[in-house]
């Protein structure tokens, strides 16, 4: 019993570490796919993208997902979001660094012929 409770608590301390991070990976993935509908429509920008990042992070909450940060960039044809941070820890002394990248060309109006 001695070696094998603290395997079997580490074992479920990882099960839970695991958790977080895919959640936190799937936060983040999210808020790039939003910034990026934001960013890319015509007559979107930075801007509206950094604002729906951050709408989407207060809605699905900030604690699996830490130190946020969320870079957009939009050119003539093509717009692209980062978003990093760390995932909220249950083992001491281990930071996982989460990263979610979205892109895709922007839309504009074409006349017809």
């Amino acid at each position: 019993m001695v070696i094998v409770m603290p395997l079997v608590l580490t074992f479920v301390l990882l099960l839970a570490q695991a958790a977080l991070y895919l959640h936190a990976a799937h936060i983040a993935q999210a808020t790039a796919a939003h910034a990026l509908s934001a960013t890319r429509v015509e007559g979107g920008s930075e801007a509206a993208g950094r604002a729906e990042a951050e709408h989407v992070l207060s809605q699905l909450g900030r604690g699996p997902l830490r130190d946020v940060s969320v870079t957009v960039a939009r050119g003539e044809r093509r717009a692209e979001v980062h978003v990093t941070g760390t995932a909220s820890g249950v083992l001491p002394f281990l930071h996982l660094p989460v990263r979610a990248r979205a892109a895709g060309p922007t839309e504009s109006f074409v006349p017809g012929p």
